[in-house]
């Protein structure tokens, strides 16, 4: 798997993570934008939907090629663009939604959650084995605070088309965080219930350690003793036990084959740079490379510069 290789360890921030494709076109994109040149959108909008297609029959990889692209574009007309040309394209209503969905979150708010959720539903509609366009309206009600049936009818559509859809878990687990809608039991309620049903190299592995995460990020938060006592967190039974399995497993390149296997392998070398344990997390950096995650670095400041220190602790 390309994302394994040994070459380019020069860390930087790589939202592609070990998708070729997809850098090369967010390379092109990003040049076109600082050019501004003549008719530059029609041969981006024609580059984003070639992207998207390849592959059509992988959902992993078209969802997290979505995601990044959403963010990447989220204050670009592009997406727009394409929906306007296309109105009944299923990816391109996908692509403008999430970026709708991205600048939202950015902004605190949806500019317009009714009309992007229409525009989810009908991508549903023209393509109805997808996931992406619920995995959008999960994202939707989760920043608009819709009500609690909603997001489960939400989530039961998804999990219906994608059983271990790595960005629906991720999402949900935020939603059920005391930062969001839910509480500390009811984290650890869903955790436990995944760990029992998943298989070990899901897309969804990495949810367990993000929770684990979220725990010490949250006790760090609360200052004094607590912020100096949470590295105590990860002495705890179920956070050891974790981190030794995820070692024995994750770091090897036959393990996962999921997109964004890398940003999992990214939360585990924070996670055990995190517990104090920097050398155990040599092997996990080595099969990262040098392609860094801005989450969960940017907690501790410049994500690149973070993970830099944490990889040369470990060395």
């Amino acid at each position: 798997m390309p994302f394994f290789s040994t070459r380019g360890r020069t860390p930087r921030l790589a939202p592609e993570l070990g998708d070729a494709d997809l850098g090369k076109l967010l390379k092109r994109l990003l040049s076109a934008s600082r050019l501004s040149m003549a008719g530059e959108t029609e041969i981006c909008v024609a580059q984003i939907a070639q992207v998207l297609e390849q592959d059509s029959q992988n959902t992993d990889r078209r969802a997290h090629r979505l995601s990044v692209l959403a963010e990447f574009l989220a204050e670009s007309h592009l997406p727009g663009a394409w929906a306007k040309w296309e109105p009944r394209n299923a990816r391109a209503l996908a692509l403008q939604a999430w970026s709708e969905l991205e600048r939202g979150r950015g902004n605190g708010r949806m500019t317009d959650a009714a009309a992007t959720w229409k525009a989810c539903l009908l991508a549903a509609e023209l393509d109805p084995a997808d996931p992406s366009p619920w995995v959008v309206m999960l994202g939707i009600a989760r920043l608009e605070r819709y009500a609690e049936r909603e997001v489960f009818a939400v989530w039961n559509e998804i999990v219906a088309r994608d059983r271990w859809n790595r960005e629906a878990y991720l999402s949900m687990l935020a939603h059920l965080s005391p930062q969001e809608a839910g509480s500390l039991a009811q984290v650890l309620e869903f955790v436990g219930t995944l760990r029992t049903r998943m298989p070990a190299n899901a897309p969804c592995a990495s949810v367990e350690l993000a929770a684990h995460v979220m725990q010490y990020h949250s006790a760090v938060a609360r200052g004094g003793t607590e912020a100096l006592l949470a590295r105590n967190h990860w002495n705890g039974e179920g956070a050891a036990q974790f981190l030794d399995r995820a070692l024995a497993t994750w770091p090897s390149p036959a393990f996962f084959s999921h997109a964004a296997a890398v940003a999992d392998l990214n939360l585990l070398a924070y996670a055990l740079t995190a517990a104090g344990g920097p050398r155990e997390a040599a092997p996990v950096f080595d099969a990262i490379g040098g392609k860094v995650t801005s989450w969960p670095w940017r907690v501790d400041g410049d994500p690149v510069l973070a993970f830099e220190t944490a990889r040369s602790k470990a060395r």
